[in-house]
């Protein structure tokens, strides 16, 4: 109960043109390991609803080390790392069949009110729970800056397949929005090393994203800030950043 494992095999329809796994790929796969260790913690959305509260997550900062191919056979291990104030940590660490370390992330999650949106208390809105206190990455999710202009920009509007079982965009889809505006000789020639992401707003189907992507300066390699902005009324809806190495 305290680490839960989980096995996915690549897919071919969940890979890249060079048959390497997307990054988002993988972000799923963690959020579905997470979803399944909720379910045997008995702290799954299904638990919180008729309290009429849910999970939403606030931060994630995750790092990609390799790039398994079609049908290899990766293993996802998470595990609840600790709470701070109004936020649970899960952690997690994701390697191939030969034991190949994939991708590190710890993310943070509150509990919000349904009806105001509001993060709640988490010892009023969860029962006790067992903590492994080890972090895969080390980090306090500092705030991510603030964008002041944009290179490019491109547009996405909800479809109902990007909603999650909140009625909100499910958050694998922002990264998604984010790095398709990266340029494409960065991404032909480079993969993605560190992403970090902090949810600012839901949005809903029907809604227009614009996906803004500037150079973020002084840096050795290729790293990038993004904004996702609703186009109807300008609120923030995701900051991220993203740093890049050359392909091995």
């Amino acid at each position: 109960m305290l680490i839960l494992t989980k096995e996915y095999r690549v897919r071919y329809y969940e890979v890249d043109h060079r048959a390497r796994v997307r990054p988002v790929t993988i972000l799923d796969y963690l959020q579905d390991a997470a979803s399944e260790h909720t379910i045997r913690l008995g702290i799954a959305v299904a638990d919180l609803r008729p309290r009429n509260l849910t999970w939403v997550l606030s931060r994630t900062q995750a790092r990609f080390l390799h790039y398994p191919h079609a049908g290899d056979c990766l293993r996802v291990q998470t595990w609840p790392s600790g709470r701070e104030g109004l936020f649970a940590l899960r952690d997690f660490e994701v390697k191939d069949q030969e034991e190949r370390l994939v991708a590190l992330a710890t993310t943070s999650w509150a509990v919000i009110d349904v009806a105001s949106g509001r993060p709640v208390r988490l010892d009023s809105a969860l029962p006790d729970y067992p903590l492994h206190e080890r972090r895969a990455l080390a980090s306090d999710f500092k705030s991510l800056p603030q964008m002041a202009g944009f290179k490019e920009e491109m547009a996405f509007r909800v479809r109902r397949a990007d909603l999650d079982i909140n009625d909100h965009v499910n958050n694998t889809v922002y990264p998604a929005w984010a790095l398709e505006a990266v340029p494409s000789d960065v991404e032909e020639s480079c993969q993605l090393a560190d992403l970090e992401i902090g949810y600012r707003a839901p949005v809903t189907y029907g809604d227009r994203v614009l996906s803004r992507i500037q150079d973020e300066v002084a840096s050795p390699s290729p790293t990038f800030l993004h904004q996702l902005v609703s186009e109807r009324d300008g609120r923030e809806l995701t900051r991220l950043r993203s740093s890049w190495i050359p392909r091995d």
